[in-house]
């Protein structure tokens, strides 16, 4: 398959259990799942069970999106979508178990730094599997969302969790956005805002 045949689509139920393998697969080794989860072996027990969760509320939002062969994933969350609630604050203590505190430390601070508006588009996270990294299939995807955008008027915003995220997200147009939010004794995040184009 080449990148400009390249279908990219709605996620749907059916999609749940590759999609939420790739992320748990592609985050094992992230600072912020390092930092919320340090033991290893506890880690990837609880990763399938974290992304499940937002997996299920970005394809409840409308805001998971993959490709045919199921070969990307990226979870946002669209301008004007339903606040989750405690329901789903509790969704997540229950996954973390004995690291509950640690993860809802990450979840309160980005929340605490989240811009109050305009409407936009909220990019949580995007995974390609190993055999298609560095291929340009992540750039395709995010085109994809930021195309979107543009055709939308909508403002798009994410929190860059490293160098090499920052650099892809300023080629889509992302700046700095507000102050980084430092993780107590763990990763910076870098809020960061595209208008649409």
């Amino acid at each position: 398959m080449t990148l400009s045949s390249l279908a990219i689509r709605p996620a749907t139920d059916a999609d749940t259990e590759p999609l939420v393998s790739l992320l748990a697969e592609a985050f094992a080794d992230d600072a912020l799942t390092v930092w919320a989860f340090p033991d290893p072996v506890r880690r990837r027990q609880i990763l399938p069970d974290f992304f499940r969760a937002f997996y299920d509320l970005a394809l409840a939002q409308r805001g998971a999106y993959t490709t045919d062969d199921r070969q990307g994933v990226l979870l946002a969350t669209p301008p004007g979508a339903a606040d989750p609630g405690e329901g789903f604050a509790r969704r997540l203590r229950a996954v973390a178990g004995e690291y509950a505190d640690a993860l809802m430390t990450i979840v309160d601070l980005q929340e605490l730094y989240h811009p109050a508006g305009p409407p936009h588009l909220y990019l949580g996270f995007g995974a390609v599997t190993p055999e298609r990294q560095r291929t340009g299939m992540a750039s395709a995807m995010m085109r994809h969302l930021m195309e979107e955008c543009d055709r939308d008027g909508t403002p798009a915003y994410l929190e860059a969790s490293s160098a090499g995220g920052e650099a892809v997200a300023r080629r889509f147009g992302f700046e700095p956005h507000g102050p980084l939010i430092h993780i107590p004794g763990g990763p910076r995040l870098r809020p960061m805002w595209r208008d649409p184009q």
